[in-house]
């Protein structure tokens, strides 16, 4: 059963956000990105678990620092003190939304925060907190400013993701990474962005609600947990796949669309690093479901038994990892 209070604060967190992005001021956007940010703390909490409450602190500190930068240049921007600056304090602004949603160089507190939290707010961090600052950076045109974060972005979650054993940091990785394609989308065209975000979050619930069924954190623990149940570690393997781009998977798609889109723009170079650097990635979900897929730990006699039906998660790994083929062809109707 759902705790009233774990209702209450989520249903505050969802309004904040929808307030940030339906405001027509930028105080009006702050004061939705702070409700957010009071209403997810006391989700991410938990007295019974240090490192929740830990996480929840490096979150808050983190995330109040960025909220005072976006204010002082929200301050400075609409008094017109400064009208030379403009432009650099439109920059300041972009590296506080930046901040918030983990885009590298600004990533210092994901993967510490990732590791402290539970596998259902991993998600809420991974997934809904990243809508209001994408939406606000909607707003400023600073295309040589996002394409060096672009190409920190696929750098960075490219070389600190490989080494990686824990599956949570491993996510907050692959999460930079979809960073830097969702902005090259966003610049250019929103409903790519909206495409783009709706399937990765699919993918990701689908990854989370596997890891939270087995209660997984750890690589080593897939070559345990998922021993004797073929069907959820094939499941398991496709949804790294797809979440790495490989067609034919739905992963693949927006991915396709944001690559023909770049190609129109002249940014072939750019288009040409995000590919390449996007292939290290894959490299470690490669790493994780291959090794997943080939290791038995025959000599553990450990039996994991699925208590609850899990035809419902089965489902909806099916249709996201199939939708490639069904939106191919609602295409060709077009």
């Amino acid at each position: 059963m759902i705790k009233m209070y774990k209702l209450l604060f989520t249903t505050t967190m969802m309004i904040g956000t929808f307030i940030t992005i339906s405001s027509y001021s930028w105080l009006g956007m702050w004061m939705g990105l702070e409700i957010n940010l009071l209403s997810i703390i006391p989700l991410f909490s938990n007295s019974k678990n240090m490192m929740n409450n830990e996480a929840s602190l490096k979150y808050f500190i983190t995330q109040t620092m960025a909220s005072t930068i976006m204010l002082f240049s929200i301050i400075i921007m609409s008094s017109n003190l400064l009208e030379n600056w403009e432009n650099n304090f439109n920059m300041i602004f972009n590296s506080s939304m930046l901040t918030k949603m983990g885009a590298a160089p600004f990533h210092f507190w994901m993967p510490e925060v990732m590791e402290g939290l539970n596998w259902s707010n991993c998600l809420l961090l991974l997934t809904w907190q990243k809508i209001a600052p994408m939406v606000l950076i909607m707003y400023n045109n600073m295309s040589m400013f996002f394409s060096l974060i672009i190409i920190f972005s696929m750098l960075i979650s490219g070389i600190m993701g490989i080494n990686q054993i824990s599956l949570r940091k491993i996510l907050a990785y692959s999460s930079i990474n979809h960073i830097g394609w969702m902005i090259s989308s966003l610049l250019f065209l929103e409903s790519i962005w909206m495409i783009y975000f709706i399937v990765y979050s699919i993918v990701s619930i689908n990854i989370i609600l596997l890891f939270k069924k087995f209660n997984i954190f750890y690589l080593k623990q897939t070559f345990m947990m998922l021993n004797n149940n073929y069907s959820v570690k094939l499941f398991f393997m496709l949804n790294f796949l797809s979440l790495g781009g490989l067609p034919p998977f739905m992963g693949f798609m927006p991915k396709w669309l944001t690559i023909q889109l770049l190609i129109e723009n002249n940014l072939l170079l750019i288009t040409i690093f995000m590919v390449v650097m996007t292939l290290m990635t894959l490299y470690f979900y490669m790493r994780i479901t291959f090794s997943t897929l080939m290791i038995n730990m025959n000599e553990l006699n450990y039996q994991f038994k699925i208590k609850t039906n899990m035809w419902i998660i089965m489902t909806i790994n099916f249709l996201s990892l199939s939708g490639l083929m069904f939106v191919t062809l609602i295409f060709n109707f077009y």
